[in-house]
């Protein structure tokens, strides 16, 4: 960060990546970030810039600049999920641009918000710090006397102290000075998540254990990856804070809430644009450090997977030794001789392989069954209980219950039938002899009480359903 904002093109380089990434756009298409910056550097150059000394600008193109700052570490090339190539401010760039902007905007005052803000956060320190229950139930004992005191002379008809605008002014200073703070802060966190996946991907990668302990560890590691870093740690726990859907709303309507307020009217545009973004802002930094994090999780996970570490070193030892032949080989070479190619590279000598996997037993072929004999009693009632639909029975009722009647409701017909035939299954074998006998379903919704065999009782809804007399498809009318 010192290094962008020392050097000798630092108004330019400062200008340029606050230009084109916003807290809108925190991650610009490659192509269209060269395309940016060019036109700016044509402008100026246009303008008379670079000139004479007046305001030097960087030589070469954007491609060239934007490799020059990736290799800086302060910008971060990336592949988006729609295998678009994407530039984004690294922390270290994030943290140049927003001291840029401090240096540049309102300067921050040492205001009744500011030491409220230092007095509040080591009261709270002071009493995280104490174990003493007593000292903390005297403590709320008295915030609830005072609360209870200021409740008691609202009710009685007592007025809101109201604020002066200069001291709300402060205060909202005071929030945007430290809401400038958190996307350096949740750059870093990414940052620090991928470095952790770096460091596990080339441990990996040397590691000397057994593939089974290695593959416990490490995909153990990918799923604690936030907890592996201060920073991660730092951030698990504000997450708690900032991570419910819900917080984030309450925020957002606070917001609007001091935006509605007359005092606003003080701020500059840009404040209030800084103040109206702050939720937003919170949420798109806890998104990229859950991304940053899902990320590192299933790199991590796939090198376990798809890579053996004896497999990688025995190849990474065959490639140096090619490389030192090739060191050997070639200062005692002569231009146009011949070289035998190799066919093929040698293979490591791995033994003997099991060629079996199975149980060292044969396998056994199970118990045979046991002779029925025809002289046992069996119970055919209970059996029959629990079959299918009676579609004789059941097409009897509905002509029984239809009468002379040309059409009949189903849902009726089911619950005047005896309770033996006012099974779950009977239900469905009386809406398939309504739709065999043809059928209109209505738009009413209805419940039916049904009764297994063993007399247990389930309810169904269904739509009402009105089927055609039987009789008349059997031509018995």
């Amino acid at each position: 960060m010192l290094a962008l904002l020392h050097q000798t093109h630092a108004p330019f380089v400062v200008t340029a990546l606050a230009m084109v990434f916003t807290a809108e756009r925190p991650s610009v298409a490659v192509a269209d970030a060269h395309a940016e910056i060019d036109d700016a550097l044509q402008q100026l150059r246009a303008a008379g810039y670079g000139e004479d000394d007046n305001q030097p600008l960087p030589a070469g193109n954007a491609r060239d600049l934007c490799r020059q700052w990736v290799q800086a570490g302060w910008l971060v090339r990336h592949v988006s999920d729609g295998d678009v190539e994407m530039y984004r401010l690294s922390a270290h760039g994030v943290g140049a641009l927003e001291v840029a902007g401090r240096v540049g905007g309102v300067r921050t005052r040492v205001s009744e918000s500011r030491v409220r803000t230092l007095l509040q956060a080591i009261e709270r320190l002071a009493q995280d710090a104490d174990p003493d229950v007593m000292s903390r139930i005297s403590r709320l004992h008295e915030e609830i006397l005072q609360r209870q005191r200021e409740l008691a002379r609202l009710e009685r008809g007592g007025e809101v102290e109201t604020v002066p605008d200069e001291q709300l002014l402060e205060a909202a200073e005071n929030v945007l000075h430290l809401a400038r703070e958190l996307p350096a802060d949740f750059a870093r966190v990414a940052e620090s998540i991928k470095a952790v996946q770096r460091d596990v991907v080339a441990e990996l990668r040397h590691d000397v254990r057994p593939t089974g302990e290695v593959l416990r560890e490490y995909l153990e590691r990918g799923k604690q990856i936030l907890d592996a870093t201060p920073e991660g740690r730092a951030f698990a726990g504000a997450l708690r804070l900032i991570g419910d859907p819900a917080q984030i709303h309450n925020l957002w309507s606070q917001l609007r809430t001091v935006l509605r307020h007359k005092f606003t009217e003080l701020l500059s545009d840009q404040q209030r644009r800084e103040l109206a973004d702050i939720s937003r802002r919170v949420e798109q930094g806890v998104k990229e450090v859950l991304a940053a994090q899902r990320q590192a999780s299933h790199v991590i996970t796939t090198q376990v997977r798809n890579h053996d570490p004896l497999r990688d070193r025995q190849v990474d030892e065959l490639l140096r030794n090619v490389m030192s032949e090739l060191h050997e080989w070639v200062p005692a070479s002569r231009r146009g001789e011949p070289v035998e190619p190799l066919r093929r590279l040698p293979v490591a000598d791995i033994g003997h392989l099991r060629q079996r996997t199975s149980e060292l037993r044969p396998p056994q072929p199970p118990a045979p069954l046991r002779e029925w004999e025809e002289t046992e009693d069996v119970t055919t009632a209970d059996t029959r209980a629990w079959g299918g639909p009676r579609y004789a029975e059941l097409e009897e009722h509905l002509v029984t219950f239809a009468g002379g009647e040309g059409s009949v409701d189903v849902v009726a017909a089911f619950r005047a039938a005896d309770e033996d035939l006012r099974r779950p299954v009977d239900l469905l074998g009386l809406l398939e002899i309504a739709h065999d006998a043809g059928m209109t379903e209505t738009d009413e919704v209805t419940t039916v009480d049904t009764v297994r065999p063993d007399g247990t009782r389930r309810r169904f809804a269904l739509g009402g359903v009105v089927a055609a007399n039987p009789a008349d498809r059997n031509g018995e009318r």
